[in-house]
């Protein structure tokens, strides 16, 4: 019983977190650039452009994303059929490409669906 009250507190804390990173704003975006961080949103499409990369466009659809997930390698394995309308977490380097913000991931680990 205690394992499943601490999982409930747990989780709710979490969702507290996800909540909160939520907002993307892109002056705080431009001043991480370089740097590691952890955006959450809903992906709203995407585009496979090799097997070794993949593009998740977040909080809109391209070309109105509000910013890009891009996915280097074939280490990373989503659902990627069922990804669309998702809530994600990603952990990774704040670029910009081509004038749109995107982060960077390439590790299984950098990335939660939620």
């Amino acid at each position: 019983m205690k394992k499943l009250i601490l999982t409930a507190l747990m989780a709710t804390a979490l969702a507290g977190t996800v909540k909160a990173q939520n907002k993307f704003n892109a002056a705080d975006f431009k001043a991480g650039l370089g740097k590691t961080g952890t955006l959450c949103d809903t992906v709203y499409s995407l585009k496979i452009v090799s097997d070794t990369l993949t593009l998740l466009n977040m909080g809109g659809t391209y070309p109105h994303q509000k910013y890009t997930i891009a996915i280097k390698g074939n280490k990373v394995t989503l659902d990627l059929p069922n990804i669309k309308r998702k809530a994600i977490c990603v952990t990774g380097v704040f670029e910009m490409f081509k004038e749109q913000p995107e982060v960077v991931a390439s590790r299984p680990e950098q990335i939660e669906v939620h």
